[in-house]
Protein backbone atom coordinates (compact mmCIF):
# COMPACT_ATOMS: atom_id res chain seq x y z
CA UNK A 1 0.00 0.00 0.00
CA UNK A 2 2.93 2.46 0.79
CA UNK A 3 4.49 1.26 -2.50
CA UNK A 4 1.80 2.10 -4.17
CA UNK A 5 1.04 5.43 -2.46
CA UNK A 6 4.47 6.27 -3.33
CA UNK A 7 4.06 5.71 -6.73
CA UNK A 8 0.92 8.14 -7.61
CA UNK A 9 2.84 10.89 -5.85
CA UNK A 10 5.99 10.60 -7.73
CA UNK A 11 3.79 9.96 -11.15
CA UNK A 12 1.61 13.44 -10.13
CA UNK A 13 4.48 14.94 -9.48
CA UNK A 14 5.94 14.07 -12.12
CA UNK A 15 2.50 15.00 -14.48
CA UNK A 16 2.66 18.52 -12.58
CA UNK A 17 6.60 19.29 -13.20
CA UNK A 18 6.11 18.19 -17.12
CA UNK A 19 2.66 20.56 -17.40
CA UNK A 20 4.67 23.28 -15.60
CA UNK A 21 7.82 22.73 -18.15
CA UNK A 22 5.20 22.50 -20.53
CA UNK A 23 3.62 26.12 -19.55
CA UNK A 24 6.94 27.87 -19.00
CA UNK A 25 7.87 27.08 -22.70
CA UNK A 26 4.76 28.11 -24.57
CA UNK A 27 5.24 31.19 -22.68
CA UNK A 28 8.69 31.60 -23.88
CA UNK A 29 7.49 31.19 -27.05
CA UNK A 30 4.89 33.86 -26.92
CA UNK A 31 6.75 36.39 -25.81
CA UNK A 32 9.34 35.30 -28.45
CA UNK A 33 6.75 35.78 -31.46
CA UNK A 34 4.94 39.30 -29.59
CA UNK A 35 8.41 40.99 -29.47
CA UNK A 36 8.66 39.60 -33.55
CA UNK A 37 5.45 41.14 -34.03
CA UNK A 38 6.02 44.55 -31.58
CA UNK A 39 9.32 44.60 -34.19
CA UNK A 40 7.44 44.11 -37.69
CA UNK A 41 4.32 46.71 -35.92
CA UNK A 42 7.45 49.24 -35.81
CA UNK A 43 8.72 48.80 -38.74
CA UNK A 44 5.13 49.09 -40.54
CA UNK A 45 4.45 52.19 -38.69
CA UNK A 46 7.56 53.81 -39.72
CA UNK A 47 6.98 52.75 -43.20
CA UNK A 48 3.37 54.79 -43.32
CA UNK A 49 4.92 57.59 -41.98
CA UNK A 50 7.28 57.50 -44.48
CA UNK A 51 3.95 57.42 -46.75
CA UNK A 52 2.19 59.89 -44.93
CA UNK A 53 5.08 62.60 -45.65
CA UNK A 54 5.22 62.04 -49.29
CA UNK A 55 3.84 64.91 -51.23
CA UNK A 56 -0.43 64.19 -52.67
CA UNK A 57 -3.76 64.16 -51.58
CA UNK A 58 -5.04 62.42 -48.37
CA UNK A 59 -8.53 61.79 -48.33
CA UNK A 60 -10.75 60.44 -45.41
CA UNK A 61 -14.03 60.47 -44.04
CA UNK A 62 -15.66 59.77 -40.45
CA UNK A 63 -18.98 59.92 -38.87
CA UNK A 64 -22.06 58.85 -36.93
CA UNK A 65 -25.61 57.27 -37.36
CA UNK A 66 -27.99 57.26 -34.21
CA UNK A 67 -31.60 56.57 -34.09
CA UNK A 68 -34.25 55.16 -32.04
CA UNK A 69 -38.20 54.26 -32.86
CA UNK A 70 -40.92 53.56 -31.06
CA UNK A 71 -44.36 52.77 -30.75
CA UNK A 72 -46.99 52.66 -28.04
CA UNK A 73 -50.67 51.44 -28.09
CA UNK A 74 -53.06 51.80 -24.93
CA UNK A 75 -50.25 52.55 -22.84
CA UNK A 76 -52.48 54.22 -20.15
CA UNK A 77 -49.70 55.21 -17.67
CA UNK A 78 -48.34 58.37 -20.60
CA UNK A 79 -49.63 61.28 -21.50
CA UNK A 80 -50.80 60.08 -25.06
CA UNK A 81 -51.17 56.16 -24.59
CA UNK A 82 -50.96 55.83 -28.14
CA UNK A 83 -48.38 57.31 -30.47
CA UNK A 84 -45.20 56.32 -32.06
CA UNK A 85 -42.00 58.25 -31.85
CA UNK A 86 -38.66 58.69 -33.76
CA UNK A 87 -35.49 60.62 -33.46
CA UNK A 88 -32.44 60.37 -36.75
CA UNK A 89 -29.06 61.75 -36.23
CA UNK A 90 -26.60 61.29 -39.18
CA UNK A 91 -23.10 63.44 -38.83
CA UNK A 92 -20.23 63.28 -41.75
CA UNK A 93 -16.90 64.74 -41.19
CA UNK A 94 -14.57 64.46 -44.67
CA UNK A 95 -11.97 65.86 -46.20
CA UNK A 96 -9.49 66.10 -49.11
CA UNK A 97 -5.63 67.61 -48.49
CA UNK A 98 -3.35 67.92 -51.09
CA UNK A 99 0.32 68.28 -49.48
CA UNK A 100 3.29 69.85 -51.53
CA UNK A 101 6.52 70.98 -50.54
CA UNK A 102 5.64 74.62 -51.52
CA UNK A 103 1.97 74.78 -50.87
CA UNK A 104 -0.96 73.28 -49.79
CA UNK A 105 -4.78 72.89 -50.78
CA UNK A 106 -6.81 71.30 -47.28
CA UNK A 107 -10.34 70.84 -47.72
CA UNK A 108 -13.17 70.30 -45.05
CA UNK A 109 -17.23 68.98 -45.32
CA UNK A 110 -18.91 68.88 -41.99
CA UNK A 111 -22.63 68.25 -41.31
CA UNK A 112 -24.83 67.18 -38.52
CA UNK A 113 -28.63 66.28 -39.40
CA UNK A 114 -31.78 64.93 -36.87
CA UNK A 115 -34.89 64.41 -37.18
CA UNK A 116 -37.66 64.18 -34.59
CA UNK A 117 -41.26 63.13 -34.38
CA UNK A 118 -43.53 62.71 -32.22
CA UNK A 119 -47.49 61.17 -33.56
CA UNK A 120 -50.29 61.19 -31.13
CA UNK A 121 -52.96 58.49 -32.43
CA UNK A 122 -55.56 60.02 -30.82
CA UNK A 123 -55.50 63.57 -32.54
CA UNK A 124 -55.14 64.45 -35.84
CA UNK A 125 -53.73 67.67 -35.19
CA UNK A 126 -50.27 67.03 -34.08
CA UNK A 127 -47.46 66.91 -36.98
CA UNK A 128 -46.96 63.22 -37.89
CA UNK A 129 -43.83 63.99 -39.93
CA UNK A 130 -40.10 63.78 -38.95
CA UNK A 131 -39.08 67.50 -38.64
CA UNK A 132 -35.45 68.62 -38.05
CA UNK A 133 -34.36 69.88 -35.17
CA UNK A 134 -30.20 69.72 -35.06
CA UNK A 135 -29.12 70.77 -38.87
CA UNK A 136 -25.25 71.82 -39.66
CA UNK A 137 -23.85 72.43 -42.34
CA UNK A 138 -20.27 74.07 -43.39
CA UNK A 139 -17.62 73.64 -46.21
CA UNK A 140 -14.09 75.28 -45.88
CA UNK A 141 -11.27 75.71 -48.43
CA UNK A 142 -7.79 76.55 -46.95
CA UNK A 143 -4.75 77.36 -49.84
CA UNK A 144 -1.48 78.59 -48.53
CA UNK A 145 2.13 79.21 -49.56
CA UNK A 146 4.71 77.98 -47.04
CA UNK A 147 7.16 80.17 -45.31
CA UNK A 148 8.57 77.68 -43.24
CA UNK A 149 7.73 74.13 -42.54
CA UNK A 150 5.84 75.85 -39.61
CA UNK A 151 4.41 78.80 -41.32
CA UNK A 152 2.06 79.80 -44.09
CA UNK A 153 1.08 82.83 -45.82
CA UNK A 154 -2.84 81.65 -46.79
CA UNK A 155 -6.46 82.47 -47.93
CA UNK A 156 -9.42 80.87 -46.87
CA UNK A 157 -13.16 80.24 -47.87
CA UNK A 158 -15.64 79.15 -45.40
CA UNK A 159 -19.60 78.71 -46.11
CA UNK A 160 -21.75 77.39 -43.20
CA UNK A 161 -26.00 77.66 -43.30
CA UNK A 162 -28.74 74.77 -42.50
CA UNK A 163 -29.92 72.21 -45.15
CA UNK A 164 -32.79 71.12 -44.08
CA UNK A 165 -34.39 73.98 -42.96
CA UNK A 166 -34.38 78.09 -43.78
CA UNK A 167 -31.17 76.81 -46.46
CA UNK A 168 -28.98 80.05 -46.82
CA UNK A 169 -31.35 82.17 -44.09
CA UNK A 170 -29.15 82.45 -42.48
CA UNK A 171 -25.89 81.77 -44.68
CA UNK A 172 -22.28 83.10 -44.00
CA UNK A 173 -19.84 83.25 -46.32
CA UNK A 174 -16.17 84.13 -44.66
CA UNK A 175 -13.46 85.17 -47.41
CA UNK A 176 -9.96 86.21 -46.09
CA UNK A 177 -6.37 86.27 -45.87
CA UNK A 178 -3.50 85.87 -43.26
CA UNK A 179 -1.44 83.23 -42.10
CA UNK A 180 -1.59 79.39 -40.95
CA UNK A 181 0.20 78.62 -38.17
CA UNK A 182 1.06 74.30 -37.32
CA UNK A 183 2.64 74.29 -34.02
CA UNK A 184 2.57 70.28 -34.20
CA UNK A 185 1.22 67.62 -36.10
CA UNK A 186 -2.19 67.62 -36.78
CA UNK A 187 -2.87 70.61 -35.21
CA UNK A 188 -3.91 73.82 -38.09
CA UNK A 189 -4.43 77.11 -37.06
CA UNK A 190 -5.31 80.00 -39.31
CA UNK A 191 -5.25 84.07 -38.21
CA UNK A 192 -6.91 86.31 -41.24
CA UNK A 193 -6.49 89.97 -40.05
CA UNK A 194 -8.27 90.49 -43.13
CA UNK A 195 -11.77 88.80 -43.09
CA UNK A 196 -14.83 89.62 -44.62
CA UNK A 197 -17.63 87.96 -43.25
CA UNK A 198 -20.97 87.80 -46.04
CA UNK A 199 -24.32 87.15 -43.93
CA UNK A 200 -27.61 86.34 -46.09
CA UNK A 201 -30.77 86.35 -44.90
CA UNK A 202 -33.79 87.65 -45.21
CA UNK A 203 -34.22 89.57 -42.32
CA UNK A 204 -31.56 92.71 -43.53
CA UNK A 205 -32.49 94.75 -40.23
CA UNK A 206 -30.78 92.25 -37.86
CA UNK A 207 -28.17 90.40 -40.14
CA UNK A 208 -25.16 92.46 -41.45
CA UNK A 209 -22.49 91.44 -42.87
CA UNK A 210 -18.87 93.36 -41.82
CA UNK A 211 -15.09 93.44 -42.27
CA UNK A 212 -13.30 91.63 -39.43
CA UNK A 213 -10.45 88.75 -37.77
CA UNK A 214 -11.18 85.13 -38.82
CA UNK A 215 -9.09 82.72 -36.43
CA UNK A 216 -9.49 78.90 -36.86
CA UNK A 217 -8.03 76.01 -35.34
CA UNK A 218 -8.37 72.68 -36.60
CA UNK A 219 -7.34 69.25 -34.94
CA UNK A 220 -7.99 66.08 -36.72
CA UNK A 221 -6.30 62.42 -35.63
CA UNK A 222 -6.84 58.69 -36.09
CA UNK A 223 -5.14 56.86 -33.33
CA UNK A 224 -5.44 53.45 -33.76
CA UNK A 225 -9.17 52.04 -33.87
CA UNK A 226 -10.31 56.41 -32.85
CA UNK A 227 -10.95 59.13 -34.54
CA UNK A 228 -11.46 62.65 -33.56
CA UNK A 229 -11.80 66.05 -35.20
CA UNK A 230 -12.05 69.25 -33.31
CA UNK A 231 -12.91 72.36 -35.24
CA UNK A 232 -13.28 75.75 -33.43
CA UNK A 233 -14.39 78.90 -36.19
CA UNK A 234 -14.31 82.53 -35.04
CA UNK A 235 -15.53 85.66 -36.45
CA UNK A 236 -14.37 88.91 -34.35
CA UNK A 237 -16.02 92.18 -36.18
CA UNK A 238 -14.12 95.22 -36.29
CA UNK A 239 -17.62 96.71 -36.77
CA UNK A 240 -19.33 95.76 -33.56
CA UNK A 241 -19.68 92.84 -31.15
CA UNK A 242 -23.17 92.09 -32.12
CA UNK A 243 -21.93 91.10 -35.16
CA UNK A 244 -19.32 88.58 -34.13
CA UNK A 245 -19.72 84.85 -33.94
CA UNK A 246 -18.27 81.49 -33.04
CA UNK A 247 -18.72 77.78 -33.48
CA UNK A 248 -16.80 74.81 -32.00
CA UNK A 249 -17.84 71.10 -33.45
CA UNK A 250 -16.14 67.73 -31.80
CA UNK A 251 -16.53 64.11 -33.52
CA UNK A 252 -15.06 61.12 -31.90
CA UNK A 253 -15.60 57.76 -33.49
CA UNK A 254 -14.36 54.32 -32.13
CA UNK A 255 -14.27 51.39 -34.35
CA UNK A 256 -15.08 48.17 -33.06
CA UNK A 257 -15.51 46.25 -35.77
CA UNK A 258 -14.65 46.69 -39.44
CA UNK A 259 -15.86 50.19 -40.41
CA UNK A 260 -18.50 50.24 -37.71
CA UNK A 261 -18.30 51.31 -33.89
CA UNK A 262 -19.44 53.85 -31.90
CA UNK A 263 -19.62 57.99 -32.02
CA UNK A 264 -20.22 60.92 -30.35
CA UNK A 265 -20.84 64.50 -31.58
CA UNK A 266 -21.22 67.25 -30.18
CA UNK A 267 -21.49 71.44 -30.37
CA UNK A 268 -21.34 75.02 -29.16
CA UNK A 269 -22.46 78.39 -30.49
CA UNK A 270 -22.46 82.05 -29.71
CA UNK A 271 -24.03 84.13 -32.39
CA UNK A 272 -26.09 87.88 -31.69
CA UNK A 273 -27.75 87.63 -34.40
CA UNK A 274 -29.12 84.34 -34.91
CA UNK A 275 -30.60 85.03 -30.84
CA UNK A 276 -32.10 88.33 -31.94
CA UNK A 277 -33.81 87.24 -35.29
CA UNK A 278 -35.15 83.89 -33.02
CA UNK A 279 -36.52 86.50 -30.48
CA UNK A 280 -37.72 88.84 -32.80
CA UNK A 281 -39.82 85.89 -34.36
CA UNK A 282 -41.38 84.76 -31.53
CA UNK A 283 -42.48 88.16 -29.64
CA UNK A 284 -45.57 88.07 -28.26
CA UNK A 285 -46.34 91.74 -28.05
CA UNK A 286 -45.45 91.92 -24.46
CA UNK A 287 -42.54 94.67 -23.11
CA UNK A 288 -40.23 95.65 -24.60
CA UNK A 289 -39.22 94.82 -28.37
CA UNK A 290 -36.16 92.45 -28.36
CA UNK A 291 -33.06 94.45 -29.76
CA UNK A 292 -29.07 93.93 -29.46
CA UNK A 293 -29.18 95.69 -26.38
CA UNK A 294 -32.10 93.60 -24.32
CA UNK A 295 -31.77 90.14 -26.36
CA UNK A 296 -30.72 86.92 -24.22
CA UNK A 297 -27.90 85.56 -26.35
CA UNK A 298 -27.99 81.87 -24.94
CA UNK A 299 -25.21 79.29 -25.12
CA UNK A 300 -26.44 77.37 -28.34
CA UNK A 301 -25.47 73.43 -28.45
CA UNK A 302 -26.38 69.67 -29.35
CA UNK A 303 -24.92 66.46 -29.15
CA UNK A 304 -25.37 63.18 -30.92
CA UNK A 305 -24.95 59.43 -30.22
CA UNK A 306 -24.72 56.58 -31.93
CA UNK A 307 -23.22 54.18 -34.14
CA UNK A 308 -20.29 55.61 -35.94
CA UNK A 309 -18.95 54.60 -39.73
CA UNK A 310 -15.42 54.89 -41.28
CA UNK A 311 -14.09 54.78 -45.06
Amino acid sequence: MTKRLLLTTVLMLSMVFGFSQTKEELQAQKAEKQAEADAAQAEANALQAQIDALPGWRVGAFGTIGGSLSNFNNWYAQGAPNNSSGNIGITFNGYANLIQEKFFWRNALTANLNWVKLDDKDTDLDDDDFNPTTDVFNISSLYGRNLSKKLAVSALMEYRTTLLDNFNDPGYLDVGVGFTWLPIENLIVEVHPLNYNFVFADNDTVFESSLGAKIVADYTRQIGAVNFKSNLSAFQSYESGDLSNWTWTNSFGYTLWKMIGVGFDFGLRSNKQEALNYALATFDGMGDAPDFDNVDNDLQTYWTIGLSYKF
